[in-house]
């Protein structure tokens, strides 16, 4: 037997011999014929006693009158000198009386074997004997993590209703879907959160968001999401729409996808039509609450409009005493007051609107803002959602302004101070304050 304790490679051979031999005959023949060959540094007896070659292992067969068999020669010399000792065995032509063929089959490497064998085992002690369940430095972070968050979770409400603990005490706050929303933005900090479980939106939720000075919706980027804003803006008090991307959950967004969907949120007036908040009794009961909660944020009482006629183009005058608010078409079923009664009057409207036609076609559907110019040339282009900021900022000359959504209180208090003359939007939202120097028009009357 070989010594496995030094043993690098095994050479593997077979034999053929014309006749009948046995195995001395062959380790004979080894011996004998290969001494004095490759000089007395690779002498096989020498290498023998020194351990360097271990025991000749030889398994012969003879059937009708022939030997077959293989030789196993283990070595501990390096792949050089064993090689060469490989070679000398193919110079082996006679075996006793019989004329025989060694040939060289293979060269295993006793050690790559040990490496495959080391390889298997460790597998098997990875998979089978490791706990499944340990878990690693990122693993533990994370339910650590989680288990800080479920315990700020909190519950209000006969429904139990899950939410942030900042809930209760903040003047703001976010309505996302369900319970895994309101984990989410726990994990980023974001703790005035409330959820409604689905489109059955809670009495508790939305006798919240009455007492709340702004509510944003933040629902998910599907078709579950556009139900819910369709619903909370028919039974609560909304200030803010935002979204998710297009086919994401509010549960899988990062903090950068959360903090950026929630910068881009737009005033409920600018989408309400892209929901199709069609005129009716529930959704005149809708924009009444919207309007008492622009009452209450803004302390300005708000009377009856000014009756317009229809010549040509659409604009809404100012009132004599500034106070006329110009109804939006969820409004008009309401019974109009005696103070706007009185205050009713007929204008022939200037056409000069007309100008502004091509801007407001180009412009629909694409939610976009143009400034004009004193001449009407474009001189910049925006979002809508980013209209206030960007007029606020805006230093050049803008004498009109089109767009592709709701006039608001807030823009024609910028367009005053700006010294904007027109403002051109797709409709007129709650107004109750409008300055005698900016004349507005709507795109569907130009």
């Amino acid at each position: 037997m070989q010594n496995a304790d030094t043993t690098k490679y095994i050479i593997h051979s077979k034999i053929n011999a014309d006749g009948i031999i046995e195995r001395p005959d062959i380790v004979g023949a080894i011996f004998g014929q290969t001494e004095g060959l490759l000089g007395s540094d690779l002498d096989l007896r020498d290498l023998q006693k020194t351990g360097r070659i271990g025991r000749i292992e030889v398994v012969v067969n003879a059937k009708g009158g022939k030997t077959r068999g293989t030789i196993l020669i283990p070595s501990s010399l390096d792949r050089v000198e064993t090689s060469i000792l490989a070679a000398s065995l193919e110079t082996i032509d006679r075996v006793g009386p019989c004329s025989a063929k060694i040939e060289i089959t293979q060269m295993e490497d006793v050690r790559a074997t040990k490496r495959h064998q080391i390889i298997e085992r460790a597998k098997f002690i990875l998979t089978g004997m490791f706990d499944e369940n340990l878990p690693e430095s990122q693993e533990i972070a994370d339910q650590v993590r989680q288990s800080v968050r479920v315990e700020e979770m909190q519950f209000f409400g006969k429904n139990k209703v899950p939410c942030g603990p900042a809930v209760f005490d903040s003047d703001a706050i976010i309505v996302v879907e369900g319970r895994a929303d309101v984990l989410n933005l726990l994990r980023y900090g974001i703790k005035n959160t409330v959820c409604v479980g689905g489109t059955n939106v809670p009495p508790e939720v939305a006798d919240l968001t009455k007492k709340k000075d702004t509510v944003t919706v933040f629902t998910d980027g599907d078709r579950g999401g556009e139900l819910i804003v369709k619903e909370m803006v028919q039974v609560a008090n909304v200030d803010y729409i935002a979204r998710a991307p297009d086919g994401k959950s509010v549960e899988d967004l990062v903090q950068k996808e959360i903090i950026r969907s929630l910068r881009q949120k737009v005033p409920v007036e600018q989408v309400i039509d892209k929901y199709s908040i069609k005129d009716s009794e529930d959704n005149s009961g809708k924009t009444s609450r919207i309007s008492k909660r622009k009452d209450r944020r803004s302390d300005i009482k708000r009377v009856g409009p000014p009756k317009v006629k229809k010549v040509g183009v659409k604009e809404i005058p100012p009132s004599a005493e500034g106070k006329g608010p110009k109804r939006n078409s969820r409004e008009r079923s309401k019974p109009k007051s005696v103070e706007a009664k009185k205050a009713d009057i007929s204008v022939k409207v200037s056409p000069a609107g007309k100008k502004f036609k091509t801007h407001a076609n180009d412009l629909l559907g694409t939610f976009s803002a143009r400034f004009l110019d004193s001449k009407d040339k474009v001189v910049n282009e925006t979002a809508v959602r980013d209209l206030v900021s960007t007029l606020k900022d805006y230093d050049s000359e803008v004498k009109s302004v089109v767009f592709d959504g709701v006039v608001t209180q807030r823009i024609l208090d910028i367009a005053a101070d700006k010294g904007i003359e027109n403002l051109i939007g797709a409709k007129v939202g709650s107004v109750t304050k409008r300055p005698a120097s900016v004349k507005v028009f709507t795109a569907d009357a130009l």
